[in-house]
């Protein structure tokens, strides 16, 4: 399959790609640094805070997939996934792609955007605790991050692509396990963590599975 996998440097994006290229995927990397991605794969140089039409057009053209890792790495880069999307979704659809995959985060199941301004108060995966205590907690101290990827997610609702949302809890740098939990629309009870090489399995798992398509799924240890 022909992949390309956005901010393939990031924590996530670079399990994403090193899967790939195990499993035998063509795959080009989109990423803001290229000297820090040595290696047997094509790679593309793209910001995505203020994305070339061109470069992203290029990137994505004539892939089965784009599997995108982006998101903001402080509170100081809320907006990028939100703006990035939006770019890489404008990319796609100018050369025909249509399948996309991308990393979003648990506790946006419930934050209001305006694509989803009717968001349940507290998830109906999660445990009293979870959802009474934690997760609010964790919305209120990264609200803006949350709201750029609530609003990543209105960009592809509206898109018309093809695309599925995956939205990991607590992150890890644990091993691949392929023991994962995983829900549809939404988390999972006791979902406290998971590791990123896991969600990296999964991004590229729902690639052969259509009933993902225009669903946000849950993914848990």
């Amino acid at each position: 399959m022909k992949l390309t996998v956005i901010a393939a440097t990031g924590r996530i994006g670079r399990q994403v790609l090193e899967q790939a290229l195990a499993a035998g995927h063509d795959v080009t990397a989109v990423v803001r640094n290229p000297a820090a991605l040595p290696g047997p794969v094509r790679v593309v140089r793209a910001d995505l805070a203020a994305a070339d039409p061109a470069a992203l057009e290029a990137a994505v053209a004539g892939a089965d997939a784009v599997l995108s890792g982006l998101g903001p790495r402080s509170r100081a880069e809320a907006g990028i996934a939100s703006t990035g999307t939006a770019a890489i979704v404008a990319a796609m659809r100018a050369t025909g792609v249509r399948r996309i995959v991308v990393v979003s985060a648990a506790p946006v199941s419930t934050v209001a955007s305006p694509g989803r301004p009717d968001p349940p108060g507290h998830d109906p995966g999660e445990g009293l605790v979870m959802g009474r205590v934690l997760t609010p907690l964790l919305r209120a101290a990264l609200r803006g991050v949350y709201h750029d990827l609530a609003l990543m997610e209105d960009v592809l609702r509206d898109s018309g692509l093809d695309w599925t949302v995956v939205r990991p809890p607590r992150l890890t740098d644990g091993p691949l396990t392929s023991a994962y939990r995983t829900a549809d629309g939404r988390n999972l009870r006791r979902g406290l963590f998971v590791s990123r090489a896991d969600v990296a399995h999964l991004m590229l798992a729902v690639l052969d599975r259509p009933a993902t398509v225009g669903q946000a799924l849950g993914i848990a240890s």
